[in-house]
């Protein structure tokens, strides 16, 4: 079995501009060998806040919304998300997500295969 406590992970500003803590990858040392094939993140934006527009160019990648309220945006495409919503990004898709609540919003990111940073292209 393994375990890991949100609390023990490092927040860091990822390249998009959500403060980010890593809970699951399968490539650092402290996941040791679990075989899995996809990397899971807790993301958070402050009221206000929008993450840099980003493409993943060979994953694909799920937010699921647990608290806040935002908009998630999708190439052309915008959807208004809450707690309880999962959000679907192909490989390749230009996406962002703002946060239009008065607290902040949270969401668990899962990239599926794992993040890497050469996979990340920020237009611009």
């Amino acid at each position: 079995m393994w375990v890991r406590h949100l609390r023990d992970c490092p927040v860091l500003q990822a390249g998009d501009g959500t403060a980010l803590r890593e809970l699951l990858h399968p490539h650092r040392p402290e996941a040791g060998e679990i075989p899995v094939g996809f990397s899971l993140a807790h993301a958070r934006l402050a009221p206000g806040g929008c993450s840099r527009p980003h493409r993943l160019l060979q994953s694909s990648e799920v937010y699921y919304i647990l608290e806040g309220r935002g908009i998630m945006h999708v190439e052309n495409q915008q959807y208004n998300v809450e707690p309880g919503h999962a959000v679907y990004i192909p490989p390749g898709a230009l996406q962002w997500i703002e946060n239009i609540g008065s607290g902040d919003l949270g969401f668990l990111a899962l990239v599926d295969p794992p993040w890497r940073q050469e996979d990340e292209k920020i237009p611009g």
